[in-house]
Order: C-alpha cells, then structure tokens, then sequence
C-alpha cells in the first residue's frame, strides 16, 4: 500500500494521533498556555471590587423641590419623603440601577428656596441643611435597604400583593456613622444633640434661627419615622388591602416583637 506523506511514514501529517490538535480546535482569542499568563504576570487595580454593594443617590436640587411644591406635586403642610418624591413621577429612581435613595443638592437655588418643609432624605450637604432650617422647617436623613427601596418605588403595586409591610433595616457599618451624626441629621442621632447643631449651624451660616415650637406646624415639622417604619402612619408588619379599604393588625405576640425589634 501506498504510504502517506508524514515525515515518518504516517497519515497525521504532524498532527499527531486524534487529540484536539487534530480537529482543528484553535484556542480562543488572547488565551495563553502556562501557568503565568500574562494577565497574572502583573498586578492590577481591582477598580471594581464591591462593585454591587455600592449605593449611587440621584440628585435632586433645592430649586427642584421648589417647583415641585409651587406646582403642587409636593404638599408641604404634610411630611416629605422619599415616596412622595417618586410620586411626583418627575424623580428618576430605578432601583435596579442601584439607586439608593434622594440627594438633596445645593447646586441651583440654594439662596431661592423659601418653602417651610419637613423633608426626609438619604443625603444633603451642610448648605443644603442650612437653606432648609434657615426657613424654619426641619430636615431627616434615613437610610432605606434594598428591599424597602422595591417597596416604595410601587407602593401600589406591593399593597396588591398582600405582603405585610416590612420593617426596615438597619444602615451597613460603611454609613452607620453618618446616619448617627447630629451634624448631617441622622434618624439615629440623638435629639438633644440635633438641636443642639442647628443653632450652630445657624450661627456658623449668620441667620436667626426660627423656633419650630412657635410654628402653627409645631406637630408635622416635628413628626418622624421610627428607625424601623417605612411609611406614615403604618407600622411594619401590616397589611393594606386596597380592595377592601381596610387594614390587617398581626395579633401574635411573636410577630410583634419580630416587626418592632
């Protein structure tokens, strides 16, 4: 029989016998053999380590939430928070784009911000901080987990569901110390100590600072959110049916002290 034309008498024409060499199994683009390839020969910066766990808070400026309360979007005889905002429908807020929440800025109409608010957000600046109690309303920031933020972006949505308001959790050890501090008005904060930072906010920015006891609106500027409650006046662990108009209590003692721990 006639032999092929190998270097040493076989058919594989140097390909060897079977193997992928064989089949035309080329590697992928950029691949390299060895145990030190070239993207581990150096070091690298890991530029997106903890990438998921970062939180991103859209802006909203002082000149914004002006034109939402002049416009009727935002009732300011009532308490303002992050829900209320969304549902102006005028906030961009997606929670799959890690949106965690409102920015309060002091980029456009800081000096023009004349409206009297009780106004709950998840970060403002000290100037931001000082246009709000310079006109004698009274600022929060809070801080929302991830599965409240799916909550309040659909309020109606989730009340369809029949779930029971779940109770907010608390802030991550990277923020904890903000939402603690008097000075940026945390909702863990000690009260005493936030009066204290708006007179010296006051006298740090040069205005007379409003006594909110004075106020007509001594109560909703005053009123707050427990650490733990998601919305005005409803309380974790109920139930909103729409349907029915009516409101489901949990009775068992365990689930009370679950909702209110």
């Amino acid at each position: 029989s006639k032999r092929g034309r190998g270097q040493h008498g076989g058919d594989k024409h140097g390909d060897g016998n079977k193997g992928s060499g064989q089949r035309q199994n080329f590697m992928r683009t950029g691949y390299e053999t060895g145990n030190n390839p070239f993207y581990l020969r150096f070091s690298y910066e890991p530029y997106y380590k903890g990438h998921h766990l970062r939180r991103e808070y859209p802006p909203l400026s002082l000149q914004q939430l002006q034109m939402f309360i002049d416009t009727n979007r935002l009732d300011p005889s009532k308490p303002i928070d992050l829900a209320s905002i969304i549902n102006t429908g005028l906030y961009d807020f997606k929670v799959e784009w890690k949106h965690s929440g409102v920015h309060l800025t002091d980029e456009v109409g800081v000096d023009n911000f004349n409206a009297k608010v009780n106004i709950e957000v998840q970060w403002a600046s000290e100037p931001v901080i000082a246009a709000i109690e310079k006109n004698g309303g009274t600022i929060t920031t809070a801080y929302y987990d991830i599965h409240c933020l799916h909550v309040i972006k659909d309020v109606d949505k989730f009340f369809t569901t029949g779930v029971p308001i779940p109770r907010r959790l608390l802030p991550p050890s990277d923020c904890l110390e903000y939402y603690m501090n008097a000075e940026t008005r945390g909702y863990l904060a000690n009260p005493e100590e936030i009066s204290r930072e708006r007179l010296v906010l006051s006298q740090k920015y040069g205005y007379e600072l409003p006594k909110i006891e004075d106020s007509p609106n001594y109560e909703m500027l005053t009123q707050r959110k427990d650490p733990r409650q998601l919305f005005y006046g409803l309380e974790p662990g109920w139930v909103v049916s729409l349907k029915d108009k009516a409101i489901l209590k949990p009775k068992a003692d365990y689930l009370k002290e679950f909702y209110s721990s």
